[in-house]
């Protein structure tokens, strides 16, 4: 396979990243994160139907009787639907119920519970959540410091941190709804990044053996299309699958789809030109890759 020369645009590829960042963290800062009830409190009420309920139907009912911001979804039979939205009122399952047996009386519904999460758990959960977010990037800068050279591993992290701004920066632009199942979806992403970029690392380290006279540049560009066809097919075969949830998921998977549609195009780009662009602001050099050798006792007995 003709090598092909990835690095002679990393130049633009970084005022392309820069901008990105700009945007996401811009974003961040004016129109901050959409909070789900997950992260912000409110009721959840378990609703029984006599007959299959139509999701979109009973969504469409309640943003016609003022509940806009209602998250419906299936759980159980067919028959069993949750509902959750914001608000505090205890008559809150009865209002809804009432709502929707006037919008289809043929389709009789009751309450089977309700919940109230408040603020505080949501709180909890959301500065919980962040927690785990920095331990997993700490724990992959543990195993990376570990496994390869340290410049590897400053490689690895800034393009898992690159991934994650990206990512919470276009939900954020578009104001996706981010609950528990998107912070999975992030999670998930953290992982994906890191299996592409150490593929390309290893074969950048085994090339540092066989391409002695090759520059570190040559080095990238010959590891990286060696692992093309890999990553190809890894992240087409992602996109797919990610693709299918879009599309046949609903609303309720819609944010996760799409944090891990735009996580699995932003990790495969940045285990190309952020993580290898980092190794060569470092200057990596075949002598960091030779184990220091321990140094000899020196017997001064007489």
């Amino acid at each position: 396979m003709k090598t092909i020369n990835f690095m002679g645009v990393r130049n633009i590829a970084f005022a392309l990243t820069m901008v990105l960042t700009l945007i996401a963290l811009g974003s961040w800062f004016f129109k901050g994160l959409n909070f789900g009830l997950d992260f912000t409190g409110g009721a959840q009420i378990e609703l029984a139907y006599t007959n299959p309920a139509d999701l979109s139907l009973v969504r469409d009912q309640l943003a016609a009787a003022g509940f806009e911001d209602a998250v419906v979804q299936s759980f159980g039979a067919t028959t069993d639907v949750v509902v959750r939205m914001q608000g505090d009122d205890p008559q809150l399952g009865s209002k809804v119920v009432e709502a929707l047996q006037a919008a289809d009386a043929a389709n009789p519904v009751q309450v089977k519970k309700v919940e109230f999460v408040g603020p505080q758990v949501g709180e909890e959960l959301r500065d919980q959540g962040g927690l785990g977010m920095l331990l997993a990037l700490g724990g992959i800068l543990l195993y990376l410091a570990f496994r390869f050279q340290w410049k590897f591993a400053v490689g690895a992290i800034v393009s898992l941190i690159h991934d994650v701004v990206v990512t919470l920066g276009i939900l954020s632009f578009f104001q996706v709804t981010f609950d528990l199942t998107v912070l999975a979806a992030v999670l998930a992403i953290i992982g994906y990044s890191l299996n592409d970029t150490i593929v390309v690392f290893d074969r950048v380290r085994e090339n540092f053996r066989v391409l002695r006279k090759a520059s570190l540049i040559d080095n990238i560009n010959i590891s990286t299309t060696q692992t093309l066809l890999r990553t190809m097919a890894t992240s087409i075969s992602t996109l797919l699958a990610i693709i299918a949830l879009l599309v046949f998921g609903g609303d309720n998977l819609f944010g996760f789809s799409i944090a891990l549609f735009v996580g699995v195009l932003a990790g495969t780009y940045s285990s190309i030109y952020i993580a290898n662009v980092v190794l060569i602001w470092l200057s990596l050099t075949s002598e960091d890759l030779i184990p220091p050798v321990a140094a000899e006792e020196v017997d001064e007995r007489p």
